[in-house]
């Protein structure tokens, strides 16, 4: 059973998550040779304050921040 945990900054759309979990799980089946049922996959969100970039905090940089679709 693979299991994946994916970690995303905020601000990706519901639509964008749902498309990423549907393409991963493809690839997953089609590489590990396993059913749809078994893969499993962690989206782990963190907001922009909780994660940096060269020692500067995402919140504080506007220019890295993610465009909500």
């Amino acid at each position: 059973m693979p299991i994946v945990k994916v970690n995303i900054k905020e601000g990706r759309s519901l639509d964008q998550k749902r498309r990423m979990v549907a393409g991963m799980t493809k690839v997953l089946c089609e590489t590990m040779e396993v059913p749809p049922a078994s893969v499993r996959i962690i989206i782990n969100e963190m907001r922009n304050e909780d994660f940096a970039i060269a020692g500067t905090l995402v919140c504080d940089d506007p220019s890295r921040q993610v465009k909500r679709s």
